[in-house]
């Protein structure tokens, strides 16, 4: 599941990347950053599998400055996802509502 969130992080964040720093095939510098560090809290986040949305977790290890860019990144890119990646786009609603419900 990580491989799946990891690849959907990165979408956002290029599709954010992509209009807002005007960025064609690659990252600026504070994208690539905020990859990065998604990328790592997800490696290590303690629920593996099982890990909930992250505005579900009962563990919040982002530090302040990542967390409200990737908000700024998730609600500006969440809703082009679907033009962008519209089956990736589904998939994570779909978790998300899943989680929602539990």
């Amino acid at each position: 599941m990580n491989d799946k969130e990891k690849s959907t992080v990165s979408k956002m964040i290029r599709i954010y990347c992509r209009s807002k720093h005007e960025q064609l095939d690659i990252l600026c510098l504070d994208c690539l950053k905020l990859e990065d560090y998604a990328h790592k809290r997800l490696e290590n986040c303690p629920f593996g599998e099982n890990k909930p949305v992250c505005k579900k977790c009962r563990i919040h290890c982002y530090k302040t400055e990542y967390k409200e860019k990737t908000r700024e990144v998730m609600r500006f890119s969440g809703p082009r996802m679907l033009l962008h990646h519209p089956i990736d786009a589904i998939k994570h609603l779909s978790a998300q509502l899943s989680s929602f419900l539990k």
